[in-house]
C-alpha cells in the first residue's frame, strides 16, 4: 500500500515556476516507479512526466518537454515537479501517482494522491 500527498501548487503568472512535490508513505516507494498528471476542467487526466524507481530514466509528455523537470529522492519517499515557463493552458489539478513501471498510460498506475491546483494567469 502506498498513499501519496502532494504539494506545491499555486497561483502563478505566465512564465513563472512552481514546485510539487509528493509525499509517499509505505516502504516501496524506491521500487515503484513515479509519475505526474494533470486533469484541467472538463478534460481528460493527462500524462505529464514520470520517473523509473532508480531516478535515471524519465519520460515527458511533448508539451511539456524542455520546461518541466520531474525528479526523485528515495531517501525521502519524495517525487518532485519541477515547472518553469508555465503557460496558461498548464492549469490543471495536478497528480502525482506510483506503478509499478513507468508508463505515460493512466491506467498502469494503481496509487494516486488528492492533487494540487496550479493556476496560471495570463
Amino acid at each position: 500500500q502506498v498513499q501519496l500527498v502532494e504539494s506545491g501548487g499555486g497561483l502563478v503568472q505566465t512564465g513563472g515556476s512552481l514546485r510539487l512535490s509528493c509525499v509517499a508513505s509505505g516502504r516501496t516507494f524506491s521500487s515503484v516507479a513515479m509519475g505526474w498528471f494533470r486533469q484541467a476542467p472538463g478534460k481528460e487526466r493527462e500524462f505529464v512526466a514520470a520517473v523509473g524507481w532508480s531516478g535515471v530514466s524519465t519520460y515527458y509528455a511533448d508539451s511539456v518537454k524542455g520546461r518541466f523537470t520531474i525528479s526523485r529522492n528515495n531517501a525521502k519517499n519524495s517525487v518532485y515537479l519541477q515547472m518553469n515557463s508555465l503557460k496558461p493552458e498548464d492549469t490543471a489539478v495536478y497528480y502525482c501517482a506510483a506503478a509499478p513501471k513507468g508508463s505515460s498510460y493512466k491506467e498502469a498506475y494503481d496509487y494516486w494522491g488528492q492533487g494540487t491546483q496550479v493556476t496560471v494567469s495570463s
